[in-house]
Protein backbone atom coordinates (compact mmCIF):
# COMPACT_ATOMS: atom_id res chain seq x y z
CA UNK A 1 0.00 0.00 0.00
CA UNK A 2 1.50 3.61 -1.33
CA UNK A 3 2.16 6.46 1.54
CA UNK A 4 -1.08 8.12 -0.18
CA UNK A 5 -3.02 5.32 0.12
CA UNK A 6 -1.83 4.57 3.70
CA UNK A 7 -3.05 7.76 5.11
CA UNK A 8 -6.42 7.90 3.35
CA UNK A 9 -6.68 4.21 5.43
CA UNK A 10 -5.70 5.76 8.79
CA UNK A 11 -7.96 8.97 8.15
CA UNK A 12 -11.14 6.66 7.37
CA UNK A 13 -10.16 4.30 10.05
CA UNK A 14 -8.80 6.32 13.43
CA UNK A 15 -10.87 7.92 15.50
CA UNK A 16 -11.46 11.73 14.27
CA UNK A 17 -10.91 13.26 17.84
CA UNK A 18 -6.83 12.60 17.19
CA UNK A 19 -5.89 15.91 16.24
CA UNK A 20 -3.05 15.71 13.61
CA UNK A 21 0.10 17.93 12.71
CA UNK A 22 0.50 16.10 9.66
CA UNK A 23 -0.58 12.94 7.67
CA UNK A 24 3.24 12.07 6.95
CA UNK A 25 3.72 8.46 8.07
CA UNK A 26 6.45 7.58 10.24
CA UNK A 27 8.89 4.50 9.89
CA UNK A 28 11.69 5.07 12.10
CA UNK A 29 13.31 7.45 14.03
CA UNK A 30 17.17 7.66 14.93
CA UNK A 31 18.24 10.37 17.63
CA UNK A 32 16.95 14.00 16.34
CA UNK A 33 15.50 12.86 13.38
CA UNK A 34 12.81 10.87 12.10
CA UNK A 35 12.19 8.87 8.29
CA UNK A 36 8.89 8.84 7.07
CA UNK A 37 7.93 6.25 4.66
CA UNK A 38 8.66 7.29 1.28
CA UNK A 39 12.20 8.45 2.47
CA UNK A 40 11.40 11.67 3.48
CA UNK A 41 13.76 12.77 6.52
CA UNK A 42 13.14 15.34 9.41
CA UNK A 43 14.38 17.04 12.16
CA UNK A 44 12.29 16.80 14.86
CA UNK A 45 11.83 19.42 17.54
CA UNK A 46 8.72 18.06 19.10
CA UNK A 47 10.25 14.76 20.05
CA UNK A 48 6.44 12.85 20.61
CA UNK A 49 5.66 15.93 22.24
CA UNK A 50 8.50 16.15 24.61
CA UNK A 51 8.71 11.97 25.37
CA UNK A 52 11.49 10.74 23.44
CA UNK A 53 13.91 13.05 25.33
CA UNK A 54 16.92 11.62 24.76
CA UNK A 55 16.08 11.11 21.18
CA UNK A 56 14.53 8.75 18.88
CA UNK A 57 15.68 4.81 20.18
CA UNK A 58 18.31 5.91 22.34
CA UNK A 59 20.80 2.69 22.21
CA UNK A 60 21.29 2.36 26.09
CA UNK A 61 17.43 2.44 26.43
CA UNK A 62 16.20 0.11 23.48
CA UNK A 63 19.07 -2.38 24.54
CA UNK A 64 17.65 -2.45 28.39
CA UNK A 65 14.20 -2.57 27.21
CA UNK A 66 15.22 -5.55 24.57
CA UNK A 67 17.07 -7.16 27.46
CA UNK A 68 13.86 -7.11 29.84
CA UNK A 69 11.50 -8.33 26.91
CA UNK A 70 13.41 -11.69 26.95
CA UNK A 71 13.11 -11.59 30.34
CA UNK A 72 9.50 -10.74 32.15
CA UNK A 73 7.15 -8.30 29.86
CA UNK A 74 4.19 -8.66 32.29
CA UNK A 75 4.61 -9.03 36.40
CA UNK A 76 1.74 -6.87 37.71
CA UNK A 77 2.35 -5.04 40.33
CA UNK A 78 -0.34 -6.15 42.67
CA UNK A 79 0.94 -10.13 42.47
CA UNK A 80 4.52 -9.46 43.52
CA UNK A 81 7.62 -7.25 43.73
CA UNK A 82 9.09 -6.67 40.04
CA UNK A 83 12.53 -6.42 40.09
CA UNK A 84 12.62 -3.28 37.54
CA UNK A 85 9.95 -1.28 39.25
CA UNK A 86 12.77 -1.71 42.43
CA UNK A 87 15.08 -0.95 40.17
CA UNK A 88 13.61 2.19 39.08
CA UNK A 89 13.01 3.15 42.39
CA UNK A 90 16.68 3.19 43.56
CA UNK A 91 17.44 4.49 40.00
CA UNK A 92 15.24 7.85 40.77
CA UNK A 93 14.89 8.34 44.58
CA UNK A 94 18.40 10.10 44.66
CA UNK A 95 17.30 12.34 41.51
CA UNK A 96 14.11 13.88 43.36
CA UNK A 97 14.23 17.85 44.29
CA UNK A 98 13.65 16.92 48.05
CA UNK A 99 15.10 14.01 50.34
CA UNK A 100 11.29 13.67 51.43
CA UNK A 101 9.98 12.55 48.34
CA UNK A 102 11.10 8.71 48.68
CA UNK A 103 7.71 6.84 48.21
CA UNK A 104 6.63 5.78 44.47
CA UNK A 105 4.00 5.22 42.92
CA UNK A 106 3.91 4.04 38.89
CA UNK A 107 0.96 4.08 36.49
CA UNK A 108 1.23 4.37 32.53
CA UNK A 109 0.18 8.12 31.43
CA UNK A 110 0.59 11.44 32.55
CA UNK A 111 -3.33 11.92 33.29
CA UNK A 112 -3.29 8.72 34.77
CA UNK A 113 -1.13 10.03 37.50
CA UNK A 114 -2.30 13.38 37.87
CA UNK A 115 -5.55 11.30 39.15
CA UNK A 116 -3.52 9.37 40.89
CA UNK A 117 -1.78 12.35 42.49
CA UNK A 118 -5.76 13.63 43.62
CA UNK A 119 -6.93 10.46 44.82
CA UNK A 120 -3.78 10.93 47.28
CA UNK A 121 -4.39 14.50 48.39
CA UNK A 122 -8.22 13.78 48.95
CA UNK A 123 -7.93 10.72 50.72
CA UNK A 124 -4.71 12.21 53.06
CA UNK A 125 -6.39 15.51 54.12
CA UNK A 126 -9.64 14.26 53.82
CA UNK A 127 -10.55 17.42 51.88
CA UNK A 128 -12.06 17.36 48.49
CA UNK A 129 -11.30 20.59 46.31
CA UNK A 130 -8.67 21.01 43.76
CA UNK A 131 -7.10 24.69 42.64
CA UNK A 132 -5.48 24.13 39.40
CA UNK A 133 -3.94 26.99 37.34
CA UNK A 134 -5.81 28.58 34.12
CA UNK A 135 -3.81 27.71 30.85
CA UNK A 136 -3.01 24.13 32.85
CA UNK A 137 -3.08 20.81 30.90
CA UNK A 138 -3.52 17.92 33.03
CA UNK A 139 -5.14 15.39 30.62
CA UNK A 140 -8.41 14.37 28.97
CA UNK A 141 -10.02 11.48 31.50
CA UNK A 142 -12.62 13.19 32.92
CA UNK A 143 -10.81 14.34 36.29
CA UNK A 144 -8.15 15.49 34.33
CA UNK A 145 -10.31 16.79 31.45
CA UNK A 146 -12.21 19.26 34.79
CA UNK A 147 -8.39 20.32 35.75
CA UNK A 148 -7.61 21.69 32.45
CA UNK A 149 -7.69 24.65 31.83
CA UNK A 150 -5.61 25.62 28.43
CA UNK A 151 -8.26 25.16 25.84
CA UNK A 152 -11.83 24.12 26.02
CA UNK A 153 -11.56 21.59 22.97
CA UNK A 154 -10.09 19.26 25.79
CA UNK A 155 -13.95 19.19 27.50
CA UNK A 156 -16.40 20.91 25.67
CA UNK A 157 -19.63 18.62 25.36
CA UNK A 158 -18.24 16.27 27.52
CA UNK A 159 -19.91 17.24 31.07
CA UNK A 160 -20.75 16.89 34.15
CA UNK A 161 -16.55 16.75 34.53
CA UNK A 162 -15.17 16.01 37.87
CA UNK A 163 -16.66 18.46 40.85
CA UNK A 164 -14.67 20.52 43.43
CA UNK A 165 -12.45 21.89 40.86
CA UNK A 166 -11.28 25.77 40.85
CA UNK A 167 -9.02 27.67 38.93
CA UNK A 168 -6.46 30.60 39.42
CA UNK A 169 -4.47 32.56 36.97
CA UNK A 170 -0.74 31.58 36.07
CA UNK A 171 1.93 34.37 36.73
CA UNK A 172 1.81 34.71 32.89
CA UNK A 173 3.33 37.96 32.92
CA UNK A 174 3.91 38.73 29.24
CA UNK A 175 -0.09 38.59 29.12
CA UNK A 176 -0.67 40.64 32.68
CA UNK A 177 -3.16 43.72 31.77
CA UNK A 178 -1.19 45.08 35.49
CA UNK A 179 2.10 44.50 33.77
CA UNK A 180 1.50 45.50 30.80
CA UNK A 181 -0.16 49.14 31.90
CA UNK A 182 2.68 49.44 34.89
CA UNK A 183 4.71 51.72 32.70
CA UNK A 184 7.74 49.33 32.94
CA UNK A 185 6.91 49.39 36.86
CA UNK A 186 6.53 45.34 36.71
CA UNK A 187 7.34 42.71 34.69
CA UNK A 188 8.86 39.09 34.47
CA UNK A 189 11.79 40.16 36.55
CA UNK A 190 9.17 41.76 38.93
CA UNK A 191 6.13 40.80 39.16
CA UNK A 192 3.61 42.36 40.28
CA UNK A 193 2.15 39.15 42.35
CA UNK A 194 -1.48 39.81 41.43
CA UNK A 195 -2.02 35.81 41.07
CA UNK A 196 -1.23 34.73 44.80
CA UNK A 197 -3.74 38.05 45.54
CA UNK A 198 -6.61 35.68 43.13
CA UNK A 199 -5.48 32.91 45.35
CA UNK A 200 -5.73 34.78 48.29
CA UNK A 201 -9.12 36.15 47.41
CA UNK A 202 -10.37 32.13 45.82
CA UNK A 203 -9.65 30.85 49.45
CA UNK A 204 -11.82 33.32 50.91
CA UNK A 205 -14.50 33.43 48.49
CA UNK A 206 -15.18 29.92 46.52
CA UNK A 207 -13.18 27.14 48.33
CA UNK A 208 -12.12 27.22 51.76
CA UNK A 209 -8.92 26.09 53.18
CA UNK A 210 -10.73 23.42 55.02
CA UNK A 211 -12.17 22.27 52.01
CA UNK A 212 -8.97 22.53 49.74
CA UNK A 213 -7.37 19.51 49.17
CA UNK A 214 -4.51 20.40 46.88
CA UNK A 215 -2.91 23.36 44.60
CA UNK A 216 -1.98 21.66 41.49
CA UNK A 217 0.37 23.53 39.45
CA UNK A 218 3.07 22.79 36.03
CA UNK A 219 6.00 24.01 37.57
CA UNK A 220 6.65 25.32 33.88
CA UNK A 221 2.82 26.37 31.96
CA UNK A 222 2.74 23.69 29.27
CA UNK A 223 0.14 23.36 26.68
CA UNK A 224 -0.89 27.40 28.11
CA UNK A 225 2.33 28.40 26.12
CA UNK A 226 5.59 27.28 28.01
CA UNK A 227 5.20 30.16 30.40
CA UNK A 228 8.25 29.89 33.52
CA UNK A 229 6.63 31.42 36.68
CA UNK A 230 8.50 34.76 37.66
CA UNK A 231 11.04 34.71 40.64
CA UNK A 232 9.63 34.21 43.79
CA UNK A 233 6.15 32.73 42.66
CA UNK A 234 6.48 29.38 43.77
CA UNK A 235 8.17 30.62 47.18
CA UNK A 236 4.83 32.49 47.94
CA UNK A 237 2.78 29.48 46.63
CA UNK A 238 4.80 27.49 49.09
CA UNK A 239 4.32 29.46 51.70
CA UNK A 240 0.27 29.84 51.44
CA UNK A 241 -0.33 26.01 51.14
CA UNK A 242 1.97 26.17 54.35
CA UNK A 243 -0.34 28.28 56.06
CA UNK A 244 -3.74 26.57 54.82
CA UNK A 245 -2.74 23.40 55.41
CA UNK A 246 -3.00 22.67 51.54
CA UNK A 247 -1.01 20.12 49.59
CA UNK A 248 1.29 21.24 46.93
CA UNK A 249 1.27 19.18 43.93
CA UNK A 250 3.74 19.67 41.14
CA UNK A 251 3.34 18.60 37.69
CA UNK A 252 6.58 17.62 36.06
CA UNK A 253 5.10 15.64 32.99
CA UNK A 254 6.32 18.00 30.48
CA UNK A 255 8.94 19.87 32.40
CA UNK A 256 10.37 17.51 34.07
CA UNK A 257 13.37 15.08 33.24
CA UNK A 258 16.03 17.74 32.32
CA UNK A 259 13.59 19.49 29.96
CA UNK A 260 14.17 22.86 31.70
CA UNK A 261 18.03 22.17 32.44
CA UNK A 262 17.67 20.97 35.88
CA UNK A 263 16.61 17.46 36.28
CA UNK A 264 13.28 18.81 37.57
CA UNK A 265 11.95 22.56 37.07
CA UNK A 266 10.95 22.99 40.39
CA UNK A 267 14.48 22.85 41.63
CA UNK A 268 15.17 26.44 40.02
CA UNK A 269 12.85 28.02 42.80
CA UNK A 270 14.22 25.43 45.49
CA UNK A 271 10.78 24.78 46.48
CA UNK A 272 9.32 21.41 48.16
CA UNK A 273 5.85 19.76 46.73
CA UNK A 274 4.34 17.29 48.50
CA UNK A 275 3.62 15.25 45.73
CA UNK A 276 5.53 15.29 42.27
CA UNK A 277 3.89 13.80 39.26
CA UNK A 278 6.37 12.62 36.56
CA UNK A 279 5.49 10.87 33.14
CA UNK A 280 6.66 12.08 29.32
CA UNK A 281 10.29 11.57 29.76
CA UNK A 282 10.75 9.14 32.17
CA UNK A 283 11.33 6.20 29.96
CA UNK A 284 12.09 7.93 26.61
CA UNK A 285 8.58 6.74 24.89
CA UNK A 286 8.12 3.41 26.62
CA UNK A 287 4.28 4.06 28.60
CA UNK A 288 4.95 5.16 32.46
CA UNK A 289 4.29 7.69 34.98
CA UNK A 290 4.64 7.86 38.69
CA UNK A 291 3.75 10.20 41.42
CA UNK A 292 6.40 10.62 44.31
CA UNK A 293 5.33 12.13 48.30
CA UNK A 294 6.97 11.44 51.30
CA UNK A 295 5.90 8.33 52.89
CA UNK A 296 3.57 9.44 55.73
CA UNK A 297 1.34 10.49 52.77
CA UNK A 298 1.41 7.69 50.96
CA UNK A 299 1.10 4.94 54.25
CA UNK A 300 -2.60 6.80 54.54
CA UNK A 301 -3.65 4.25 51.63
CA UNK A 302 -5.13 1.08 52.36
CA UNK A 303 -2.99 -1.78 50.00
CA UNK A 304 -5.59 -2.64 47.14
CA UNK A 305 -6.31 1.26 46.75
CA UNK A 306 -3.97 1.76 44.48
CA UNK A 307 -2.91 -0.46 41.40
CA UNK A 308 -3.42 -1.02 37.56
CA UNK A 309 -3.45 -3.61 35.15
CA UNK A 310 -0.30 -2.37 33.62
CA UNK A 311 0.76 0.12 36.20
CA UNK A 312 4.61 -0.05 36.64
CA UNK A 313 5.20 -2.08 33.75
CA UNK A 314 8.40 -4.57 34.08
CA UNK A 315 9.86 -2.84 30.27
CA UNK A 316 8.75 0.23 30.92
CA UNK A 317 10.58 0.69 34.36
CA UNK A 318 13.80 -0.97 32.61
CA UNK A 319 13.68 1.60 30.20
CA UNK A 320 13.15 4.14 32.53
CA UNK A 321 15.92 2.78 34.69
CA UNK A 322 18.30 3.21 31.45
CA UNK A 323 17.24 6.44 31.16
CA UNK A 324 18.29 7.59 34.68
CA UNK A 325 21.60 6.17 33.78
CA UNK A 326 21.66 7.82 30.58
CA UNK A 327 21.58 11.20 32.53
CA UNK A 328 24.35 10.78 34.49
CA UNK A 329 26.79 9.07 32.32
CA UNK A 330 26.05 11.04 29.44
CA UNK A 331 26.09 14.54 30.73
CA UNK A 332 22.78 15.45 29.69
CA UNK A 333 22.04 18.34 31.28
CA UNK A 334 24.82 20.25 30.35
CA UNK A 335 23.67 19.47 26.88
CA UNK A 336 20.52 21.10 27.49
CA UNK A 337 21.67 24.17 28.84
CA UNK A 338 24.28 24.68 26.61
CA UNK A 339 22.37 23.87 23.29
CA UNK A 340 18.97 26.05 24.80
CA UNK A 341 21.52 28.89 24.89
CA UNK A 342 22.07 28.65 21.37
CA UNK A 343 18.01 28.00 20.68
CA UNK A 344 16.79 31.41 22.72
CA UNK A 345 20.03 32.98 21.00
CA UNK A 346 18.07 32.46 18.24
CA UNK A 347 14.98 33.61 19.22
CA UNK A 348 16.04 36.51 20.70
CA UNK A 349 17.85 37.89 18.13
CA UNK A 350 15.02 37.43 15.73
CA UNK A 351 12.94 39.45 17.91
CA UNK A 352 15.45 42.00 18.16
CA UNK A 353 15.60 42.28 14.16
CA UNK A 354 13.79 45.14 13.02
CA UNK A 355 12.62 42.84 9.88
CA UNK A 356 11.39 40.06 12.33
CA UNK A 357 10.48 41.23 15.30
CA UNK A 358 7.53 43.53 15.01
CA UNK A 359 5.99 40.10 14.84
CA UNK A 360 7.17 38.47 17.81
CA UNK A 361 5.68 38.91 21.20
CA UNK A 362 7.71 37.61 23.18
CA UNK A 363 10.55 35.00 23.79
CA UNK A 364 10.41 32.71 26.73
CA UNK A 365 11.53 29.38 28.19
CA UNK A 366 14.54 27.69 30.27
CA UNK A 367 16.55 24.86 28.98
CA UNK A 368 15.32 23.30 25.99
CA UNK A 369 11.85 24.51 26.91
CA UNK A 370 11.53 27.42 24.92
CA UNK A 371 8.55 29.23 23.33
CA UNK A 372 8.15 32.25 20.75
CA UNK A 373 5.26 34.14 21.13
CA UNK A 374 3.55 35.62 18.05
CA UNK A 375 1.67 39.34 17.72
CA UNK A 376 -1.65 38.21 18.08
CA UNK A 377 -4.07 38.46 15.00
CA UNK A 378 -2.18 37.28 12.04
CA UNK A 379 -1.42 32.94 12.73
CA UNK A 380 1.72 33.93 12.31
CA UNK A 381 3.24 30.93 14.75
CA UNK A 382 1.40 28.23 12.29
CA UNK A 383 2.95 30.04 8.93
CA UNK A 384 6.25 29.56 10.83
CA UNK A 385 5.81 25.63 11.50
CA UNK A 386 4.25 25.16 8.32
CA UNK A 387 7.60 27.16 6.92
CA UNK A 388 9.86 24.96 8.89
CA UNK A 389 7.56 21.66 7.47
CA UNK A 390 7.88 22.35 3.89
CA UNK A 391 11.91 22.41 5.09
CA UNK A 392 11.96 18.92 6.63
CA UNK A 393 11.46 20.08 10.38
CA UNK A 394 9.30 19.23 13.08
CA UNK A 395 7.66 22.11 15.09
CA UNK A 396 4.30 22.76 17.32
CA UNK A 397 2.34 25.55 18.20
CA UNK A 398 0.80 25.38 21.61
CA UNK A 399 -1.68 28.10 23.68
CA UNK A 400 -4.08 30.11 22.69
CA UNK A 401 -1.86 32.85 22.36
CA UNK A 402 -0.12 32.27 18.89
CA UNK A 403 3.07 30.34 19.79
CA UNK A 404 5.87 28.15 18.98
CA UNK A 405 6.83 25.98 21.18
CA UNK A 406 10.64 24.26 20.74
CA UNK A 407 11.09 20.75 22.12
CA UNK A 408 14.07 19.18 20.50
CA UNK A 409 16.26 15.99 22.26
CA UNK A 410 18.08 16.57 24.98
CA UNK A 411 21.14 15.10 23.47
CA UNK A 412 20.57 16.86 20.17
CA UNK A 413 24.30 17.57 18.60
CA UNK A 414 25.30 21.12 18.59
CA UNK A 415 25.87 20.74 14.69
CA UNK A 416 21.67 19.54 14.47
CA UNK A 417 21.28 22.99 16.61
CA UNK A 418 23.11 24.79 14.47
CA UNK A 419 20.84 23.14 11.68
CA UNK A 420 17.77 23.88 13.23
CA UNK A 421 17.84 27.23 14.31
CA UNK A 422 19.17 28.31 11.04
CA UNK A 423 15.70 26.66 9.68
CA UNK A 424 14.05 28.47 12.21
CA UNK A 425 15.45 32.04 11.27
CA UNK A 426 14.81 31.24 7.76
CA UNK A 427 11.11 30.49 8.33
CA UNK A 428 10.41 33.72 10.44
CA UNK A 429 12.19 35.63 8.25
CA UNK A 430 10.19 34.33 4.89
CA UNK A 431 6.77 34.48 6.97
CA UNK A 432 7.40 38.38 8.01
CA UNK A 433 8.57 38.55 4.15
CA UNK A 434 5.29 37.74 3.36
CA UNK A 435 5.60 34.11 2.06
CA UNK A 436 2.17 32.16 3.03
CA UNK A 437 3.21 28.25 3.18
CA UNK A 438 0.66 25.72 3.61
CA UNK A 439 -1.51 24.83 6.53
CA UNK A 440 -0.79 22.30 8.96
CA UNK A 441 -3.16 19.88 9.19
CA UNK A 442 -4.21 20.78 12.84
CA UNK A 443 -3.88 24.45 11.71
CA UNK A 444 -1.74 24.48 14.90
CA UNK A 445 -4.56 23.12 17.45
CA UNK A 446 -1.68 19.72 18.35
CA UNK A 447 -2.20 17.96 20.84
CA UNK A 448 -1.05 18.76 24.97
Amino acid sequence: MSASALAQFGTKHIAKGIGRLSNEIIESGSGSYLTMVGGRKMLDFTTGIGVANLGHCHPAVTKAAQSQVAKLVHGQVNIAFQKPYLDLVQSLKPLMPHKSLDTFFFWNSGAEAVEAAVKLARHATKKQNIIVMQGSYHGRTFGTMAMTRSKTVYGEGYAPLMPGVFSVPFPYCAQCSIANHSAGKYSFDNCCMDPILQLELLLKRETAPSDTAAIVIETVLGEGGYVPPPPHYLARLRELCDKNNILLVADEVQCGFGRTGKMFAVEHWGVRPDIMIMAKGIANGFPLSAIVSRKELMDTQKPGSMGGTYAGNAVSCAAGAAVAKAFQDERILENVNARGAELKGTLDAAKADSRTGSMIHNVRGMGLMLALECVAGHGYASKIQARCMEKNMLLLTTSIYDTIRFIPPLNITKEDMAKGCQIIKEAIEEVAAGEKPAETGTKGLAPE
